[in-house]
This record gives structure tokens, sequence and C-alpha cells, in this order.
């Protein structure tokens, strides 16, 4: 109603100020003598801008003469301007005109509410007239209170994630992992229970405000971005975090650990937990810290993963025993324990006497958790001095040997060394078979 009595006013205040010219009967409208009536050259374009532009209507008009040109909103009746003369009180409108042939209307700063459809008329008897739409695009953007913020849930539950956008046109909503790994999506056979089996699939972009993550595990735990797109620059995405809880669990891969005394040791667990955990080395009930003879290093290898590294430098009768990783977190705790041995073998003085086996470090380190290849002699004579004749099964856990690379390689063509090696063999069968008789 009021906009209809402000378009009423405005019309009204026209009408005094050129009274002759908005509805024709011009003093100087005649087509005697030759004249051409006025006429539009060409039809005015329909106008598309994001919000926030500016948005320009052309009209061309051919044999105006006397006669004026006024722009009108259609939907509101509210004329804009006659001739050079604004009469609407927005301050973005304005006009400009060249030759009397181009006549054109500005609206700067475009908001939602200039859009619709805008005339350019001309005061004969009767008007002539065309009209412009002016449509206004608007950037997706996202409705704060219906979409969803960073969750925690307890590994094997479930997860419903909401995001709705705002703009125009309406946005389309994807799904993406910010670690660009696939989004695992359960979905129970019909007629099925929620813990019953599911159909899985495994995508890399899902599409639909809402996503429903089901028996969620660890592996599914990180960012995930929520995308609204409508084509009208720029798209938008929002982060939204999934931190899946869950209890410390310990795995260690070498429970068993041998290596002669003088040499460095490495022992190794890998942790998982979430919340993180607290991460710590035990032996005879005393908490080990890093010092002249212990490393003790924390290595993070994912969003819920670490590598605890325990490196025992110049291992001696006393570091012999069990040690134990332990892992605590609001959740629970648990340990889990590694026995390090003695073996008969080189020292770090002697290691310059025997056959190269890896080129990797300058130092001997026994015990590493990543298991590698040894000599199968090395192998045959350990299992032997530990009551076993054979390679160690599945379950045993093999002590891991690597062997630095400041030792004298041994040539294929050397008699004498093949010689020496054997005689050695020989002299440590001996040693056990002795062993065995003394117990």
């Amino acid at each position: 109603m009021v906009n209809r009595q402000k378009a009423l006013l405005m019309t009204l205040i026209a009408l005094l100020i050129y009274p002759n010219d908005i509805f024709g009967n011009n003093h100087y409208h005649s087509v005697s003598g030759g004249a051409f009536p006025p006429e539009f050259a060409d039809t005015i374009q329909n106008v598309t801008v994001s919000l926030g532009r500016d948005a320009t209507f052309t009209c061309l008009v051919n044999h105006l003469g006397g006669y004026r040109v006024g722009w009108l909103k259609v939907d509101t009746k509210a004329i804009q301007a006659i001739h050079d003369h604004v009469i609407t009180h927005n301050n973005r409108v304005s006009v400009s005109h060249r030759d009397h042939t181009t006549w054109n209307l500005h609206i700067k700063n475009v908001q939602e509410q200039d859009e619709g459809r805008y005339m350019c008329q001309i005061n004969t008897d009767p008007m002539k007239s065309q009209t412009g739409m002016l449509s206004v695009v608007v950037p997706p953007d996202f409705i704060p209170e219906e979409t969803s913020s960073d969750v925690m849930v307890r590994e094997g539950g479930q997860v419903k994630l909401m995001c709705r956008a705002r703009g125009v046109p309406p946005p389309s909503i994807s799904w993406r992992r910010e670690d660009g790994k696939n989004i695992i999506i359960r979905k129970p056979f019909a007629g099925n229970a929620l813990n019953q089996k599911s159909h899985v699939t495994s995508v890399n972009e899902y599409h639909g405000e809402e996503l429903r993550l089901m028996k969620i595990s660890r592996n599914e735990m990180g960012v995930y971005l929520c995308i609204a797109i409508n084509g009208v620059p720029p798209a938008v995405s929002k982060r939204i975090s999934i931190n899946v809880h869950f209890s410390p669990v310990i795995h260690v891969p070498n429970q068993l650990v041998g290596a002669p005394l003088g040499t460095d040791v490495v022992l190794e667990c890998f942790v998982e937990a979430s919340p993180k955990s607290i991460n710590y080395w035990v032996k005879d009930n005393a908490m080990i810290i890093s010092s002249q003879q212990h490393d003790v290093q924390t290595i993070e290898k994912s969003r819920f993963e670490v590598r605890m590294v325990l490196t025992i430098r110049n291992l001696q009768k006393d570091n012999v025993g069990t040690y134990k990783c332990v892992a605590k977190s609001s959740l629970g705790d648990v340990e889990s324990s590694i026995r390090l041995y003695e073996i008969s073998g080189p020292t770090k003085a002697q290691t310059a006497a025997r056959p190269s086996v890896y080129d990797e470090e300058d130092e001997t380190v026994y015990g590493s958790a990543e298991i590698e290849k040894i000599e199968n002699k090395l192998l045959f004579v350990d299992n032997m001095i530990n009551g076993y004749v054979e390679y160690p099964s599945v379950a045993t856990s093999m002590p891991t040997v690597r062997i630095g690379k400041k030792r004298q390689t041994i040539g294929a063509n050397s008699n004498a060394d093949h010689r020496r090696r054997g005689s050695d063999l020989l002299i440590v069968l001996m040693l056990i078979i002795g062993h065995r008789k003394c117990q």
C-alpha cells in the first residue's frame, strides 16, 4: 500500500513538472511537413547481474524530435526518470544519453529488490514502449542455523551431517573429504535392522544436503567439505570435522628381540587412540626417559596413530629384560611387552670383519619393527642358540637385524674367505653342542 501511494505521488509530481510530456499532446508533435514519427531502433536487451554489480538498460530511438523518453519500473509503477531528469529517490539510479538516439538507465550496486521489468517509453499518442528484464543472481551462502558444525562420535556409531545454502538460482550441495579419500556410504538392506548387513558403496563425491554415515570407523575420521555451487561465482565450502573416539590399541611388530652386547637396539610399538593417548616406555616398573643411553621418540603417522620408538645405545647386560609400551587415554589404557635378550654376535668394534648385508646406516642396529631380510646362516645359528632347529613360525617374533655399511665386503672368488667363514661356523656349532652336553 505504501509503495502504491509513493508511486502515485511520483506520478503526480511528474505530471506537475511535465504535464504534456507524459501522455502526449506535445506542442512539438507534428507529423506534417514530412516529419517522421519516433520509433524504437532495437529491442531492449534483458540484463542479468550478480548481486552488488552494476546494470545498464539501453533504449535506441530514431526520429525522437521534440518527444521525450521516460523510464518506469513496471511492477511498482514507479517512474525512474524522464528524459535526462531522475525522478526516483533511489540514489543508485542515473540516466545518460547520446545524440538523442541512445538512452541509458544505470543502476549501481544492484540489490535483490531491483529485480523486475523496466519500461522505456516515448510520450507519443498513443504511447510507445518496450521493456527489458533485470535478473539478479546471488552467489551461494550457507544458512548457519541449518548447517552442521564439528561432531564427535564413538566408533561404530552414526553421524548425520546437514548442509543448507541460499542463493539465486538455488545452489546444489556436494560433499568431499579434505584428504581426498573416498566417502563410505552404508545403507541397510530393505527390512534389515541397523546392526545387520548393509550395502556399502565408496564414492569420491556425494550429492545432497544430508550426508549420513553409519557404523563409522576410525579410518573415516577427518574433515569433510560441504560445497555449495549455483553457477554464480564464487562457490563456497564449509569444513566439518568428524572426530571418532575409541579406546587405545597397541600393535607390536616384534615382541621378541635379540641383539649382541655393545650394539644399538631399536624397539617400537604402534598406538592407535582417539582422543590422543599419553604414551611412554617402562622397564622394571620405572618409566624410561631420553638419556645418554636411551632415545625415546614418538612419531605421528596419522590423525589417530603414532609410532613409539625406543633406541637403546651400546646394549649392556643390565639392559636385557622386558620392556613395556603403555598408552593411556580418557577411554582406557593398554600396554604391551617386548622381551629383549642377548645373542652372540659382533660388537661395534668387530663389525669390520663381517660381510656387508645392508648399506643403509653407519652403525649396527638390531631390533627394528620393520621385518627385514637377514642372512640364512645367522638365522640358523640364532635359532639353535635359543633352542630352535628351524626357522621361526609366523607366531614367533623374529629379531630384526640391520647391519650397517662399515663392514668389509667378501668377494665371490675368495677361497680363503670362504674357508674362514666355514671355520667360524664350525666353532660356533661346537660351542653349542658343548653347551647342550653341559646341560
